[in-house]
């Protein structure tokens, strides 16, 4: 590992997406102006919440972007539990887009800053949560905490964000299955720096990683301690501000072994453009078998229609490896449009020889036989050659035809191809 020219990359890369002074001054009285007004609203219809501002902004962690996310968090008294989010709604008024999920949330864009407007409950204690979103005031608080005994860290973190966001490792949503900003903040806080991070996860050999900076569980207990269901992803991640909590319960086996494949890479051969958000089209654009599938849900844009896209794609990706080699396939989702794009590089798939039933077990044996009339015997067992000479294009024809009611049923209303050579 040459630790100069990885230094000089990092150096480079944090003057790349540096937010100049100015323009963090006019986003924060932007949000302050809209912050003023909604607790003007709140206090003329007297209701009890207060407003706090979330996320980068807060954490002064922003990264220089074409449009900037700030959240912004009501915290309303727990007597309006049941009804946040219609409450919410009503004060903001008709000129917000509301983003369903497991508690509404609203959406309005100002110039280059888009404000997420998040009802959360008021609570003493992270027991009291109904939603994990509650526990938003408490994330913010210990980090801020942190930061401000070691300011380093906020370069760092800068760092790793960008890092996961270019990789597509960066997101809590269902359909990525990802590093969350605040769990990506927590990993930094307890290795250091970004390159001690990315050190960590490539040499890892552990099938798990556990963190619990705190202490709250005895060395080992953790497994026993916490539900089965918190405790299945590679790395654990005690929530320091709520011990209950895996802050990395969603991260994927999948998604953490790419990025440990990507911090190998970089560490091995060191290099600005790992840090630059990879255009899937251009990588794959030339190789010969390549397919894009665009397809659409009939659920609103946002993480259910980005999940439910990812699932009929892992589905037409089995159906697709009983004909097809799949050397490339690859999943992105436009929440912009809504769309979801499947990038496939494939190959003819070689003949095979696949094992039925014993002769013996007659009524097996004579369903094989229907299906793979040509069948071979041998030592008492049935085996069949399969020929896979279907094209693409009627593959794609007969597929839709024999998952109508799946296809339906996993809420997509169009699919097509959109090229195939």
């Amino acid at each position: 590992m040459n630790t100069d020219i990885i230094k000089k990359i990092l150096n480079e890369h944090i003057k790349e997406i540096r937010v100049e002074e100015s323009e963090i001054k006019k986003i924060k009285s932007d949000v302050k102006k809209f912050c003023l007004k909604l607790k003007d609203k709140i206090k003329n219809k007297k209701i009890d919440a207060q407003v706090f501002i979330g996320g980068s902004l807060a954490k002064h962690t922003l990264i220089k972007k074409d449009k900037y996310d700030v959240d912004v968090f009501v915290r309303f008294n727990k007597k309006y539990s049941n009804e946040l989010s219609n409450i919410l709604k009503e004060i903001l008024g008709k000129d917000v887009k509301t983003i369903h999920g497991s508690r509404d949330y609203f959406q309005i864009k100002k110039d280059k800053i888009v404000i997420e407007i998040v009802p959360v409950i008021k609570i003493k204690r992270p027991e009291e949560a109904l939603n994990v979103t509650d526990l938003s005031y408490f994330h913010v608080k210990y980090v801020k905490d942190k930061l401000k005994k070691n300011k380093s860290l906020i370069k760092e973190i800068k760092l790793a964000k960008s890092f996961c966001e270019a990789n597509r490792v960066y997101g809590a949503e269902s359909y990525i299955k990802g590093f969350s900003g605040y769990s990506i903040e927590l990993l930094i806080i307890h290795y250091g720096s970004f390159l001690k991070f990315i050190e960590a996860i490539a040499e890892n050999k552990k099938d798990q990683i556990i963190i619990d900076d705190l202490g709250f569980y005895k060395r080992g207990n953790v497994l026993s301690s916490l539900n089965e269901t918190k405790t299945r992803s590679p790395i654990i991640l005690i929530d320091p501000t709520f011990k209950e909590r895996n802050v990395l319960a969603g991260l994927s086996y999948e998604t953490f072994l790419k990025f440990k494949k990507i911090c190998k890479e970089f560490l091995k051969k060191p290099a600005l453009s790992f840090f630059k958000k990879k255009d899937i089209y251009g990588e794959i654009k030339n190789e010969n078998g390549l397919r894009i599938i665009s397809i659409k849900t009939n659920k609103p844009r946002g993480d259910v229609a980005g999940t439910k896209s990812k699932k009929f794609f892992n589905f037409f990706i089995n159906e697709l490896k009983k004909e097809f080699e799949v050397k490339k396939a690859e999943f992105e989702y436009n929440e912009m449009k809504n769309i979801a794009y499947f990038y496939l590089v494939l190959n003819k798939k070689k003949d095979e020889i696949i094992k039925g039933p014993p002769v013996c077990l007659i009524e097996n044996f004579n369903n094989f036989k229907r299906t793979h009339p040509n069948i071979i015997i041998k030592n008492n067992i049935a085996y069949a050659k399969i020929s896979h000479i279907v094209e693409f294009e009627e593959f794609f024809k007969n597929f839709l035809e024999k998952n109508k009611k799946i296809i339906k049923d996993m809420s997509i209303k169009e699919i097509k191809i959109l090229k195939s050579f």
